[in-house]
């Protein structure tokens, strides 16, 4: 995926450092476009891997309208455990309790897991829950529907939640998505807007996960996936993921892999990990880095 590399470069080679609520500073870029044909292949990085089945588990959880970190750790995705774990650690009932021991609290005991493993009306509550309306499923309905609708967006940022968001969780950082069906091709493409982009951990992640919402929806509706579109707000390189950054720009982008799915469920909320077949993908080894919380 040259386009990836091209985008680390372009934050280095323009961007400033800029102190964030963190405390780690980012090198910072504000407005950035990529563009992903996801046709023919799948958009899953190759210069380092990436954990295919942890972003399609995540994606299912947004599916489904889940804001619990519950069933992801049982399900051992743990992509979200950090910002429950600083909320907890900062109350009158923590004892000292390492991460770890947080997540098996989360895993073992109901009660303590509806307190405290819970993000508030994230991602999940706002493409399924926003103020009363689904709009996963209307952005479904529309395209089979009126597949020329030009307001076919589904919206993450809920101004009357971020402060609820931000309390467990994070406010959406993939903040609203829209699609577009090219109705002589049969094809269905999807443009993101995210407001703000961790672009070693979280970009990744994030052009994988719209991409295979892309390829659910139109296989649902009986299309063929097109493109994804990526804009971002303010993308950053934090600076504790530079050397990590240097080092997946010295690797050669492989061949991308394909995907295809076992069946076909009726409902969205209804696909499982076991519906996604992944073929052909071999990326060169992790990099690891630690997210800033």
């Amino acid at each position: 995926m040259k386009e990836y590399q091209e985008l680390l470069k372009h934050i280095l080679e323009v961007g400033k450092q800029k102190p964030n609520r963190t405390g780690i500073d980012t090198i910072s870029t504000f407005g950035y476009q990529n563009r992903y044909d996801i046709s023919e292949s799948f958009p899953l990085l190759t210069t380092k891997r990436v954990g295919f089945k942890t972003v399609i588990r995540e994606l299912l959880w947004f599916c489904r309208g889940e804001t619990n970190i519950r069933s992801l750790v049982k399900d051992k995705c743990n992509i979200w455990n950090e910002w429950p774990y600083k909320a907890y650690s900062k109350s009158d009932e923590f004892k000292g309790e390492t991460q770890e021991e947080f997540i098996k609290k989360i895993i073992n005991d109901e009660e303590f897991a509806k307190k405290w493993g819970e993000l508030g009306p994230v991602y999940g509550k706002q493409w399924r829950n926003f103020g009363g309306v689904d709009q996963l499923q209307e952005a479904i309905d529309t395209i089979k529907r009126d597949p020329e609708s030009r307001r076919n967006i589904v919206c993450a940022w809920n101004p009357t939640e971020i402060k609820e968001m931000a309390k467990r969780g994070l406010p959406p950082c993939h903040s609203l998505f829209q699609f577009y069906v090219d109705t002589q091709e049969k094809t269905l493409s999807c443009q993101l807007y995210q407001r703000s982009a961790d672009s070693f951990l979280g970009v990744p992640f994030n052009i994988a996960s719209y991409a295979a919402l892309t390829y659910m929806i139109a296989a649902l509706t009986g299309l063929k996936p097109k493109e994804f579109i990526h804009t971002f707000g303010d993308l950053h390189v934090y600076v504790n993921h530079l050397d990590q950054v240097k080092l997946q720009l010295s690797r050669t982008p492989g061949k991308l892999p394909t995907l295809k799915f076992k069946r076909i469920p009726n409902k969205i909320e209804e696909f499982t990990v076991d519906d996604f077949i992944l073929e052909g993908y071999e990326p060169q080894e992790s990099i690891k880095g630690e997210v800033a919380v």
